[in-house]
């Protein structure tokens, strides 16, 4: 896991990848727990036997916002930022799905570094991350996630 104490450490990543997180399956239950929360309850998602005889995927898929709320989770086993009072996820932009995640496929985070600035004392980072499946050739998706850090 990569530490990260200040701005200056922080900068001296910058264009670099910063780590991988480690895998993590989505099963049926995260999925129907996430549609629940959501009330997003699309058959693809929840129904197994009907995605298995009539979806395109022949199993249920991961809703994509689903996959996309997973990056606070996956972020945290990649960086330890610390000497901060707080840290905002700021926004997200330029996402793209590449190809949904079918249940019980295993993901994982890859997060670079592409801009990083100080605005007046807070940190501001752009990070590029890209979700994983495992044996798959496409992502799941790739974007930008903004992060603000106050540090000490």
């Amino acid at each position: 896991m990569l530490v990260i104490n200040n701005f200056e450490e922080y900068q001296s990543h910058l264009g670099k990848e910063l780590g991988v997180s480690n895998w993590h399956k989505i099963d049926q239950e995260q999925i129907n727990k996430f549609a629940d929360a959501t009330l997003d309850h699309q058959w693809i998602h929840v129904d197994k036997e009907k995605a298995e005889n009539e979806g395109p995927f022949k199993a249920t898929i991961a809703h994509g916002y689903l996959t996309l709320s997973l990056i606070p989770y996956l972020w945290k086993q990649i960086a330890d930022v610390r000497n901060i009072k707080m840290e905002i996820n700021y926004g997200i932009e330029n996402f793209k799905f590449g190809q949904p995640v079918l249940v019980d496929n295993d993901v994982q985070l890859k997060a670079k570094l592409t801009s990083i600035a100080n605005l007046r004392g807070v940190t501001k980072v752009i990070i590029e991350a890209t979700l994983v499946i495992k044996d798959q050739p496409k992502p799941a998706y790739t974007g930008e996630v903004v992060f603000l850090y106050h540090f000490i």
